[in-house]
């Protein structure tokens, strides 16, 4: 189990909820990584009080930019490896993938490797 911040109604910062969930596995494509910094932004204020490109599918995590180590890697990850350092690129759907947490599930596509 890991914590992460869903919401489960749509509104203001009042509705965001940390909550522990099962850390799941990577699928084809995706990486999983043990997040250690996120970035915030106006795009995910606005898909949290609803009034973005996207509507959430409840409950919803959040958040699109992330650094962190990536710890487990699904089928046909690019050529990423666990242990690798990456930042994610903002490039994926918000209401599929989320990265406010101890750890996040994005596609491969979106994580860049950094250098120590």
């Amino acid at each position: 189990m890991a914590k992460v911040v869903r919401f489960h109604q749509t509104g203001g910062p009042e509705v965001l909820r940390v909550e522990e969930v099962p850390v799941g596995e990577p699928g084809k494509g995706e990486v999983r990584l043990k997040v250690e910094a996120i970035g915030l932004n106006r795009a995910e204020c606005m898909f949290r009080s609803g009034h973005y490109l996207e509507t959430p599918q409840f409950p919803s995590r959040l958040g699109y930019e992330a650094a962190g180590v990536i710890e487990a890697v699904g089928p046909d990850a690019g050529g990423l490896k666990v242990g690798d350092r990456v930042s994610t690129i903002p490039s994926f759907p918000l209401g599929q993938y989320g990265v406010y947490g101890e750890f996040a599930i994005v596609p491969a596509y979106a994580a860049a490797r950094y250098p120590d």
